[in-house]
């Protein structure tokens, strides 16, 4: 019989934990699952009240950070805790369904996957300006890295235990890790499924998730691409610059002014940006095989 834990990152969530953790003690009492939740440095009572809560329970564990080290940061040392085959990553605000706990429980067994992503297609979200900054994320993952998965920065995700401690060096301390995770367990080809999930209105407290936010989860969504396929973003980039010398010169010779000193530093650009993907190519072969052994 497969077992889970369910791994939640806390950080000043004193005002949804009362609300919160009594129904998730007695989910997880009941279905004999595992309870993990790391409290990211808080700043309010959280760790006392996780503390008073989980002072009885045999199966619920309480991770301490004393400096706050992020979103991902939080997550990973709540995965490096379980010892079970599946773990799954929920919030501490109680926007979660814990029926859907069941459900991704049961059809990554179904179905035999490494991952299944909760995804929240199609529900409002919390603002327009958080939408907009989703789907912009979105696209930028899908042009450098194709897939068929929507909501990569879903909260709720299952994935096999053994995989995400493989991967989990290679993922963020920030907000990105959600996406990151799911591009790795993609590109490394392992079987990641997606299901409808639903949300509801936060218990209490104020999303953290701001540009900064964005900016930082796009540019780690550029790292990992480098590092699995940089020849994605490398030769774009080459070719870009190669015609664009090209056509600058033809320009210049066909009116009599010879070789354009522009346009051969363009054509050089894109040379050095090609060999540039090449010895990165190489390095990621090389990261590759590390990361199977």
């Amino acid at each position: 019989m497969k077992t889970l834990s369910i791994v939640i990152p806390c950080y000043n969530e004193a005002k949804s934990l009362p609300v919160v953790l009594p129904e998730l003690i007695s989910f997880v009492n009941a279905r004999d699952y595992r309870l993990i939740i790391t409290n990211d440095g808080s700043k309010d009572d959280s760790l006392k009240i996780l503390q008073e809560h989980f002072a009885n329970e045999s199966r619920c564990t309480v991770v301490n950070h004393k400096v706050n080290r992020g979103y991902g940061g939080a997550i990973k040392s709540g995965i490096q805790k379980a010892g079970t085959d599946y773990v799954i990553t929920i919030d501490a605000d109680g926007q979660h369904y814990l029926d859907d706990v069941d459900k991704l429980f049961s059809l990554i067994q179904q179905q035999d996957a490494d991952m299944i992503v909760g995804s929240r297609k199609g529900q409002q979200e919390a603002s327009a300006f958080r939408g907009l900054g989703k789907s912009l994320i979105r696209g930028i993952a899908k042009f450098l890295m194709p897939m068929n998965i929507h909501d990569i920065n879903s909260g709720m995700k299952i994935y096999d235990t053994v995989l995400a401690k493989r991967y989990l060096p290679l993922c963020p301390d920030a907000m990105a890790y959600s996406d990151i995770i799911a591009l790795v367990f993609i590109n490394q080809r392992h079987k990641v499924g997606e299901e409808p999930i639903r949300i509801k209105p936060r218990v209490a407290g104020d999303s953290t998730i701001n540009v900064k936010t964005a900016y930082e989860t796009i540019m780690e969504i550029i790292n990992v691409v480098i590092l699995f396929n940089p020849m994605r973003v490398f030769f774009p980039i080459a070719v870009f610059f190669t015609l664009s010398g090209v056509i600058w010169d033809i320009q210049f010779f066909s009116v009599g002014l010879g070789v354009s000193t522009g346009a051969g530093m363009l054509v050089v650009s894109g040379f050095i940006f090609f060999m540039l993907g090449l010895v990165t190519e190489q390095l990621s072969q090389i990261r590759k095989m590390q990361i199977r052994q």
